[in-house]
């Protein structure tokens, strides 16, 4: 299963998630975030990550010029439309695109069906609320293009074993303060999801 790290801030915590075996590390460009992270700072991390990291830049209400440019200056190699987007606006973003689901019932978690997503649990405030999706929505899902996202914690991460998904993000979780992460707590998630 692969597994994405958000929410990172600084170059230890980003090295120590990759030496853990991280798939991917997600940078907030929100400014409303106490996770967010400058275009200049994420561009410093970036510049020093070894090769086959996936970078992924998350994104709340931006267009799709202010979306290229902040990932090409940064060195986001993905873009993760937090918002809701038409697919014209979509089509005009040449970066890489992940689309996020914040889902509020069962149905929802049906967008985007046939592509790679994530789904996440809706909440007022976007992204790394720490709030659970209602696993059984998934029963009877073809989950191998959804990552999940949401209240995910070391030791919850068995109840969605049945359920194939492609990957897993997290972000509170692996943290001992918002924006800093608890590497004790980033290899234990990390270990517990490549175990399923």
């Amino acid at each position: 299963m692969r597994v994405k790290i958000c929410g990172i801030t600084n170059l230890q915590d980003a090295l120590q998630a990759i030496e853990a075996g991280a798939d991917a590390l997600g940078f907030v460009f929100y400014p409303l975030s106490p996770r967010y992270i400058s275009c200049q700072d994420a561009k410093e991390i970036t510049a020093k990550l070894p090769p086959f990291v996936e970078k992924v830049g998350l994104f709340v209400n931006e267009t799709p010029k202010a979306i290229d440019a902040l990932c090409t200056q940064s060195g986001m190699s993905l873009a993760q439309i937090h918002f809701d987007m038409d697919s014209t606006e979509f089509d005009q973003i040449t970066t890489s695109t992940l689309p996020v689901v914040r889902a509020k019932s069962a149905k929802d978690i049906l967008k985007f069906e046939g592509e790679y997503r994530l789904v996440d649990a809706y909440c007022e405030a976007y992204g790394g609320s720490g709030k659970r999706l209602n696993i059984e929505w998934f029963d009877g899902v073809d989950c191998s293009k959804i990552i999940l996202a949401g209240g995910l914690t070391p030791d919850n991460l068995s109840e969605i074993e049945k359920y194939g998904f492609y990957g897993v993000d997290v972000s509170s979780a692996t943290e001992q303060a918002k924006g800093i992460k608890d590497p004790i707590k980033v290899e234990q998630f990390i270990q517990n999801a490549k175990n399923i």
